[in-house]
């Protein structure tokens, strides 16, 4: 009983976490003094305060990581209801952005953000009570989540270990092999004994869907993982992921359509989301145009009595690419279950009652449509047809899908251990419904994590590494278009042009913000930016 009113206690706290924005609106009266830095960390209370804050702060970046890090993929068009509809994220899928591109810039202050809040912890609370010590465990987690992506996208970013002083507010550039063992310093910390003790906890089993409401020691064992990967050290990554697999703590959820949806939220799949709630009176605290942004876009559409099933008011952004259906297709064949699970062809939404209005011309669209991220009215706290803000679908940032493919291609790097390799692919093949392969290559995994993965900010990352990314050289040079016409659709490969698109050897890294080169000057930049 005590580990459940704990859990309530958390969620109460990342609801208050969240309203703190807004007390200058709110006009509430301050009765006492919470205290400084200096003094407020002390009772197991004030650490779950602290800790809830690191929660939020973590979950609120899940937009801007979800997004930029999708748009630089093979996997979406920009979309959206018209040219411009949104430039920002044009000219990320497109690859003609500059160091001051804002959501760039959002995204590598938030990811530090996450390592200013996790650093409060670390360097003021006392390892004196479990709850303390979890939170210092779950603090040094998340500093490391968030170095693997500052490491990954944006290369020799500044090492921030301790709460700065004014004097040490310009740092320069680490080096990359420092950074990666900055994380994997900070992981195993988090971990404790691989095999034993830990101040994170576990699942207490595969079906356990509380336990994982925070970071677990076999979630901060997935990062350390894929830490590892990413450097090449593959016999430690294999063993690692390895032991979470072994745990028996998680599986493949077996819904695969519902993956994305409020019926998944902490299933047995989930690796790390952030959490979600049910509560209208809550809604303006959590929600999240995430799913209003990628539901198809509405105003250019007549939803029959059929179609009541699925919420309207969303903006059509976010849209699945021609090379990835045809990836689908060269895997599956056009019946695929799992492509038919992801994404719909524009026949098989009209066989929903959805159509799309005559004169209608939608950007960034090649005739195909996420089903994966298709907005339900059950996901919703509260339907708005005019606006879908208010879905509490949990932010998804990793599940064991992606545990298995990482440590099949480790295996297969290693040299070592091809059986568990074929296991592991074959896990995810059978679910969907596809027959088993023997002998797995690192380039049927790279089909089955392109597949299985798509549009869940997996795969920019892995081209860079796996040094594909001549796939991206004509990116946004042609976007398309779908157009209706007397109830015909008609796609326009050329809609939009720019020979200027398309991914160039400097975006090999993400530049360096503008505003931080030009506020500190110990800083480099990245080459060719």
């Amino acid at each position: 009983m005590k580990k459940k009113n704990r859990l309530y206690m958390m969620a109460g706290l990342l609801c208050l976490a969240s309203l703190t924005g807004c007390e200058d609106r709110l006009n509430i009266g301050k009765h006492g003094d919470v205290g400084s830095q200096e003094t407020y960390y002390q009772t197991d209370d004030q650490v779950e305060s602290a800790a809830s804050a690191l929660y939020v702060a973590f979950r609120s970046q899940h937009y801007n990581w979800f997004f930029v890090k999708n748009l630089l993929s093979d996997d979406m068009y920009t979309g959206g209801g018209s040219r411009g509809d949104n430039s920002d994220m044009e000219r990320l899928n497109e690859y003609t952005f500059g160091s001051d591109h804002g959501m760039i810039s959002s995204l590598y202050s938030g990811l530090y953000t996450i390592v200013y809040s996790a650093n409060l912890i670390i360097d003021k609370v006392t390892p004196d009570t479990e709850v303390k010590r979890r939170a210092i465990a779950e603090a040094k987690f998340f500093r490391a989540f968030a170095y693997i992506d500052l490491i990954t996208l944006f290369g020799n970013v500044p090492m921030v270990d301790h709460l700065l002083t004014p004097d040490e507010y310009h740092l320069g550039n680490t080096p990359k092999e420092t950074l990666w063992a900055f994380v994997e310093s900070d992981l195993n910390a988090a971990i404790g004994d691989v095999n034993g003790a830990s101040d994170l906890p576990s699942k207490s089993d595969v079906n356990d869907n509380t336990g994982n409401i925070r970071v677990t020691k076999e979630a901060a064992m997935s990062y350390l993982g894929k830490a590892y990967l990413f450097q090449g050290k593959y016999a430690e990554a294999a063993a690692i992921l390895d032991k979470v697999i072994e745990s028996g703590k998680y599986a493949l959820y077996p819904n695969l359509e519902g993956l994305q949806h409020v019926e998944a939220n902490n299933c047995c799949e989930s690796i790390l989301e952030g959490q979600m709630r049910n509560d209208a009176e809550q809604m303006w605290n959590q929600f999240t145009q995430l799913y209003c942004m990628l539901g198809w876009r509405s105003s250019m559409m007549d939803f029959s009595e059929q179609a009541s099933a699925f919420s309207q008011g969303c903006y059509g952004f976010g849209n699945p690419t021609k090379e990835l259906y045809q990836a689908f297709v060269d895997e599956e064949g056009k019946d695929g279950y799992r492509l038919n699970k992801s994404i719909i062809t524009y026949d098989q939404l009209k066989a929903l009652g959805i159509i799309v209005r005559d004169g209608q011309n939608m950007p960034g669209n090649a005739g195909y449509f996420s089903w994966k991220y298709r907005a339900l009215k059950s996901d919703c706290m509260f339907d708005n047809p005019g606006l879908q803000f208010y879905q509490y679908i949990n932010v998804k940032f990793m599940r064991y899908a992606e545990v298995l493919l990482m440590a099949a291609e480790a295996h297969v790097m290693a040299g070592s251990g091809q059986d568990k390799a074929d296991d592991y692919v074959n896990q995810i093949r059978t679910r969907a419904q596809l027959p088993g392969k023997n002998n797995v290559t690192l380039d049927d995994i790279k089909v089955e994590k392109r597949l299985e993965l798509c549009m869940e900010s997996v795969r920019f990352q892995d081209l860079v590494r796996w040094g594909d990314t001549d796939v991206l050289a004509n990116q946004g040079k042609s976007v398309p278009s779908l157009m209706m016409q007397n109830g015909v659709p008609t796609v326009n490969a050329d809609g939009f042009t720019n020979s200027q698109a398309g991914f160039k050897e400097k975006n090999l890294l993400l530049p360096i913000p503008e505003k931080e080169i030009m506020l500190n000057t110990n800083m480099e930049q990245n080459p060719g930016w």
